[in-house]
């Protein structure tokens, strides 16, 4: 077999993470409710994963989001779990408390029911906070809102795709 016979092997997003953040010595910690894990097990799937990933903080309750990633009690009041203000404290929480280059969130409604008319099941939101240096003003957090349809397994695994995506897509891949 020669080299032409062989098919192309295309990087997984978990590969294309890792790199992007190795090759800028950067690190990530991500913190998830709809995902339950999964953007940080597809992340840990890569060897070597300990040079970039710091940690993945699993935050389904409001209480969890509360203690372990500082999201304020008004946000989640104001707008439920699964809105962009949440996104953003989820994604700079996990950052900060990590002391991470970033930080990934991810809180969506993957139904089968939970779902409005504003937020119909399927839809995420992704949030990504970078940590700019000590005194720099570069820091910042965005939030995406994403629409998926599926069931609950898809729209889990949708949800972590698009996650991965956003933050290559910050971290300028």
């Amino acid at each position: 077999m020669t080299s032409l016979d062989q098919p192309d092997i295309v990087p997984s997003l978990g590969q294309r993470v890792h790199a992007a953040l190795r090759d800028r010595k950067e690190t990530l910690a991500v913190a998830e409710s709809a995902t339950g894990g999964l953007v940080g097990s597809r992340i840990t799937d890569v060897p070597g994963a300990s040079d970039v990933f710091d940690r993945g903080v699993v935050a389904y309750s409001y209480d969890a989001k509360r203690d372990l990633l500082a999201v304020d009690r008004e946000a989640l009041d104001e707008h439920g779990a699964v809105s962009e203000p949440v996104a953003r404290q989820m994604a700079k929480g996990v950052r900060d408390t990590a002391d991470a280059t970033w930080g990934l969130a991810t809180t969506g409604i993957a139904g089968p029911s939970g779902g409005t008319d504003e937020k119909p099941v399927g839809t995420v939101f992704v949030g990504v906070a970078y940590a700019g240096e000590w005194g720099s003003g570069d820091s910042y957090a965005v939030v995406k809102r994403h629409e998926f349809e599926g069931d609950r397994t898809e729209l889990k695994d949708e949800f972590a795709t698009q996650a991965m995506r956003d933050v290559l897509g910050e971290t300028g891949e």
